[in-house]
């Protein structure tokens, strides 16, 4: 007995893409309670590196570090622009990431060689931001914010500007889990991003990398992708810092010595910054 094939089913089977799974990296410890490893997909083109961070390890010490020192005393700039594997070397950090979104002096957006970006232009946060219990810039409206308080943990809660018990803050735009939850959001653009947030617990930190705005390779991540994400790696809430440009990734190589950025900044290089938080290992 034959049976007719519809012309329609033909065309199907023929363009039928099976997905591909995603390769993933086996998972590295460069430093005692540090884990990382990188995902690869084809469907849509994504790349990103994901830094899981014990924070039961006494050994370990987050901190949120600017960049050059404060131009102008009372006036409205806070810091100048620093590579990030700069500030790294200065504060003996052994991983490091972009912070807080920042406006710098008579300077445009750009990508690649249009990027206006550079070391010592004078700039401030957008957002709150503390170091070592030293309130360092105030947002012009409450944002959410990573948080070291004063007695060793760790938490994500919406702030305006540091309070008290705080030790160490740097802020983001907006909340992608909440309580477990997806937050969701309107906006459906994708770009490369710097995600932080927290177990239920709070003695898990977990750093998201996802580099963006390269086509057939990697084409960022929306809002809602990204919560998607942090969920699935174990968060209980988590937030959004700056992101496009200022994406980076950065570990120590214990045997060199040397800052190695991990993942690829769309100007080809790491962008200078106004702030990073950082982690340091204190070795035996």
């Amino acid at each position: 007995m034959r049976f007719a094939v519809h012309p329609l089913l033909v065309f199907a089977l023929l363009n039928f893409v099976a997905p591909v799974r995603a390769q993933i990296s086996a998972t590295n410890e460069p430093w005692p309670g540090i884990f990382i490893h990188s995902e690869t997909r084809t469907n849509p083109p994504t790349r990103l590196f994901v830094a899981e961070v014990d924070l039961t390890n006494p050994k370990l010490h987050l901190r949120v570090a600017p960049g050059g020192p404060d131009p102008d005393g009372a006036g409205k700039w806070e810091t100048t622009l620093m590579l990030p594997t700069k500030i790294a070397d200065r504060e003996k950090f052994d991983l490091v990431i972009n912070g807080d979104f920042f406006i710098a002096r008579g300077v445009n957006d750009g990508e690649g060689t249009n990027a206006a970006f550079r070391a010592e232009q004078w700039a401030y946060t957008e957002g709150p931001a503390m170091t070592d219990g030293k309130t360092w810039s105030i947002g012009t409206n409450a944002r959410p914010s990573l948080v070291v308080y004063t007695n060793g943990t760790v938490g994500i809660e919406t702030l305006l500007r540091p309070a008290a018990d705080d030790y160490e803050v740097v802020g983001g735009n907006v909340m992608l889990v909440q309580d477990g939850a997806a937050v969701a959001h309107l906006n459906k653009i994708r770009h490369p991003r710097t995600v932080v947030g927290l177990n239920a617990a709070k003695t898990r930190l977990i750093v998201m990398i996802v580099d963006g705005r390269k086509p057939g390779i990697a084409i960022g991540m929306n809002y809602d992708e990204l919560a998607a994400e942090m969920l699935r790696l174990g968060c209980h809430d988590a937030v959004n810092l700056d992101g496009g440009g200022s994406s980076v990734l950065a570990v120590r190589d214990a045997a060199t010595g040397e800052m190695k950025i991990l993942n690829e900044p769309t100007d080809g290089r790491e962008r200078a910054v106004a702030d990073v938080l950082g982690i340091s290992v204190n070795q035996p």
